[in-house]
């Protein structure tokens, strides 16, 4: 394989790739229904078999975060901690052993690590940023309760480089260990990477060993791009998640986010399962073949959008255009919650709908909506009256709608737009 990439994955023949992943695929639903008794319960009555196209999977449900958490606090003390979507754990637990490490993320939701290498599959993302066998890597994700340290450790131990665990705060203490160390790689949030040069700057010591970094977790705006380019620093970043482990990372190709290898993605409208065209934001819906945690359309919350055509450095995957926010939109109306699903519902009933989006206005008691919708072709008679209808019947709250020409409402995947002043 070319010394330009990680494996020969990366250069596949799509049509090779789809085949592959969706034979993967149905080989880890039938496991999951085995061995996971949330995905019994929930892909109960599937036929493994039969899901062999992206149309096929697209009639599975959604698993959302919410109800993930639901399930672990239901059997939290009593059963499994994992709430049924993990098939292994340690004595005690009603899965066999295989748990090598257990996690803890805001919720709290507990995830399983398990005894694969580059468990997390991060090293393809570490390699597309230049990262090498002998490098030394300032790893300064955290190493506590949350699996980010882990996934950068063990992703750079499989490429073979050495890694200092810097872990989160401490700046003078990681200052002193890269000064000392000269590490010629960083992983960690782009915003502490630019705290450690700031500091470095101010007490006369700038940082010139380090000329890579894979960074994540938060946004990665243009202007810190450039800013650690002018420093000698060619940064990259990657979506990753503690549940998925990678998605996509960037290549040197610096346009979009290239697919992992190792999962199915799709993008669907904001509140449903319902795959959208490619270009169009919505929300990113991931399945995992780790056989461990096999999530099935696992719903990740963001916004993103396939971006047309191959990538110009060579990998045939699919690309996405990075983080564009998120998708479980809701606000708060005349005391009453509004939801992107309930939205969803409304165009589920109306085949000519093609966009739309809720708009909330008004002051503090005095709250509006409106259902402002594109529509592809010329409005029926009575149809903003009978989607007005359908809005209050979900919702259970007054609103007005405003029938629009297809293209009217920006692509960005914002299906609630609260107006209101803070």
């Amino acid at each position: 394989m070319a010394p330009h990439f990680h494996d020969a994955l990366e250069t596949r023949d799509p049509a090779e790739r789809e085949q592959a992943l969706l034979l993967a695929l149905a080989g880890q639903i039938a496991h999951a229904q085995a061995h996971a008794p949330a995905f019994a319960e929930a892909l109960s009555g599937v036929e493994p078999a039969r899901i062999t196209s992206r149309a096929a999977l697209a009639q599975l449900p959604v698993t959302r975060k919410p109800e993930l958490l639901a399930r672990q606090q239901a059997q939290r003390g009593t059963g499994d901690p994992f709430g049924g979507h993990a098939t292994v754990g340690w004595a005690g637990l009603v899965h066999r052993r295989g748990a090598r490490k257990v996690f803890q993320s805001p919720g709290p939701i507990y995830e399983p690590e398990g005894e694969r290498a580059d468990y997390w599959r991060l090293a393809r993302a570490l390699f597309a940023a230049g990262f090498r066998a002998g490098d030394l890597a300032h790893n300064s994700f955290s190493y506590h309760l949350t699996p980010a340290g882990s996934m950068m450790e063990s992703a750079a131990a499989a490429l073979g480089c050495a890694v200092f665990p810097g872990g989160v705060g401490n700046t003078e203490l990681q200052l002193q260990a890269i000064t000392d160390l000269r590490p010629q790689a960083y992983v960690g949030t782009p915003s502490f990477l630019k705290i450690l040069l700031d500091k470095a700057e101010e007490q006369g010591r700038p940082v010139r060993s380090i000329t890579k970094a894979l960074v994540s977790g938060e946004a990665f705006p243009a202007a810190l791009r450039v800013w650690l380019a002018e420093r000698g620093v060619s940064a990259y970043q990657c979506y990753a998640t503690a549940d998925l482990g990678l998605i996509a990372y960037e290549t040197a190709a610096r346009e979009g986010l290239v697919l992992d290898e190792g999962v199915l993605v799709e993008i669907v409208r904001p509140g449903t399962g319902d795959p959208v065209p490619d270009g169009e934001v919505g929300e990113v819906v991931v399945s995992t073949l780790n056989p461990d945690y096999p999530l099935i359309r696992f719903a990740t919350g963001d916004l993103s959008a396939v971006l047309p055509g191959a990538c110009p450095s060579g990998r045939t995957n699919t690309r996405i255009r990075g983080w564009l926010g998120r998708a479980d939109q809701s606000a708060k109306v005349r005391g009453m919650f509004v939801h992107a699903g309930q939205v969803a519902e409304v165009v589920r009933r109306f085949p000519e709908i093609v966009r739309v989006r809720l708009v909330v206005e008004g002051e503090l008691a005095k709250d509006r909506m409106c259902l402002r919708v594109e529509l592809a072709d010329a409005a029926p008679a009575g149809l903003a009256e009978r989607i007005a209808a359908a809005l209050r019947e979900v919702t259970k709250l007054r609103g007005e709608v405003e029938l629009l020409q297809a293209g009217s409402l920006p692509n960005d995947g914002r299906v609630i737009e609260d107006r209101r002043a803070v």
